[in-house]
């Protein structure tokens, strides 16, 4: 079995979710959320981020607004739409119901029904 491809398939679940964090918190450059995501430990690539960027604008989930620059051209900053937000919220709940599930799965900390069969039986 490849680990990097186990490795890259789980990042990839959670990097949507990442993206829209960081510009749900405040309008985002491009180059900022890819900084934002390798100061948090997450490799991002400009050639990921654009087309994820781009999608999400397409679906109604992002607006963008141009910004001039004195440094070079214009950039282009994203923001959530009202559709964009309540998808957020969605991704969230997701997030947290997923994440505290696989908690629970890796400490062993979780309830087991009544009717069902115990390991040590088996």
């Amino acid at each position: 079995m490849n680990i990097e491809n186990t490795q890259s398939q789980m990042r990839k679940g959670v990097l949507e979710y990442c993206i829209l964090a960081i510009i749900r918190r405040n309008e985002a450059y491009p180059g900022d959320i890819i900084d934002e995501m390798k100061n948090a430990g997450l490799q991002l690539l400009e050639g990921t981020l654009y087309p994820l960027l781009n999608r999400l604008k397409n679906a109604e989930i992002l607006n963008y607004r141009w910004v001039e620059s004195t440094s070079g051209p214009p950039r282009k900053y994203f923001t959530l739409t009202e559709k964009g937000d309540k998808f957020y919220e969605l991704l969230e709940s997701t997030w947290v119901e997923l994440s505290t599930g696989v908690d629970e799965v890796i400490k062993g900390n979780y309830k087991k029904e009544e009717n069902e069969p115990n390991n040590s039986e088996q």
